[in-house]
């Protein structure tokens, strides 16, 4: 039996919307480090303070300052900065032209593992990203991050659509796993096509 058309599309923003590349800040902040690129890259990682910073937890200078210190950066906090910001390369124009088609026919919304600082540069960089959409969902404003059921559950609740209506596009094998457990339907991105594809799958014209 067919499934159900979706009532609203779900999108991840860095991978899906937004190319980017950590490489790039690691290639800036090794500049100031006494590290060798090679250990820069190595040490940093998605840890705990990482996602405390995504839930907002811990504000960006506390974070940078723990950068600084895991780094061995130069204890310069804009420096620091300029790094964390160097992640985004380019709007992914393929699947931004997908949403806006598709938003004529079903609320379309964002939902990024984010912080402040990435936030206000990525919207100033690619400001019509975030107008493609019906609302952004950000995990530090949330206080919830990918891939906590929570979460998912929470943008269900605020859109009042069923988690089984709700179609959701992210690059991350375990968000999308998260996302299917919370009852959504998930689907891996690695790269438009796959965007195109699964809204085709379900008869829904582009």
């Amino acid at each position: 039996m067919k499934e159900s058309a979706p009532q609203a599309l779900l999108f991840d923003l860095g991978g899906v919307l937004i190319d980017i590349d950590f490489a790039q800040a690691f290639n800036v902040w090794q500049q100031r480090s006494r590290l060798s690129p090679e250990e820069v890259r190595r040490r940093f990682g998605f840890d705990l303070a990482y996602e405390r910073h995504e839930r907002g937890e811990i504000e960006g200078t506390a974070y940078f300052r723990h950068l600084i210190a895991m780094l061995e950066l130069e204890d310069d906090i804009a420096f620091v900065t300029q790094g964390w910001n160097a992640i985004f390369l380019k709007e992914i124009e393929e699947t931004t032209r997908v949403v806006r088609a598709m938003r004529k026919q079903l609320p379309c919304y964002v939902f990024t593992n984010t912080n402040a600082t990435h936030m206000a540069a990525w919207g100033g960089l690619f400001p019509g990203v975030a107008d493609s959409f019906d609302r952004v969902f950000a995990s530090h404003l949330m206080g919830l991050r990918k891939p906590e059921l929570a979460a998912f559950s929470h943008i269900s609740r605020e859109i009042g659509i069923e988690p089984g209506s709700i179609l959701f596009f992210d690059d991350l094998a375990e968000n999308v796993a998260g996302a299917n457990h919370a009852g959504l339907r998930g689907v891996l991105v690695r790269s438009p096509q796959d965007v195109t594809d699964a809204l085709r799958a379900f008869g829904l014209a582009i």
